[in-house]
């Protein structure tokens, strides 16, 4: 534990024997179990909320990352305006072609405009 072996120990015991006295030393160890028994619980209450805290750091500084990226692409958002306007102008023009000539457009498969009965007559 303390790098105390077995020897050391008897001989703190045998000390505090005889200081302490035979009749309370068990009152000493019993409070001093409750002690180191508090102690522990404390330390490992403070290492689960270093832990905790070291978790949820990690946590935001991973998003961060990406919200970063987002607001980067959020500020270069003006060339996707500029394309999507040039497009919706180059879709706006040729639908006014389309309604200025509209035979020009026309895919039907018509290209004579005689009549079926005006070709067996001939």
């Amino acid at each position: 534990m303390f790098g105390l072996g077995m020897p050391e120990i008897l001989m703190i015991l045998a000390i505090a024997l005889i200081v302490i006295g035979p009749k309370k030393l068990p009152d000493l160890a019993k409070t001093l179990g409750r002690a180191m028994g508090e102690f522990k619980r404390s330390a490992q209450d403070f290492k689960r909320s270093i832990d905790v805290e070291t978790t949820v750091k990690e946590f935001k500084s991973g998003v961060d990352i990406p919200k970063a990226d987002l607001s980067e692409i959020l500020s270069n958002d003006s060339p996707l305006k500029d394309e999507t306007e040039a497009s919706d102008k180059d879709e706006s023009d040729s639908k006014d072609q389309d309604e200025e000539n509209p035979l020009e457009n026309d895919d039907s498969g018509k290209t004579d405009n005689t009549s079926e009965q005006d070709k067996i007559d001939k």
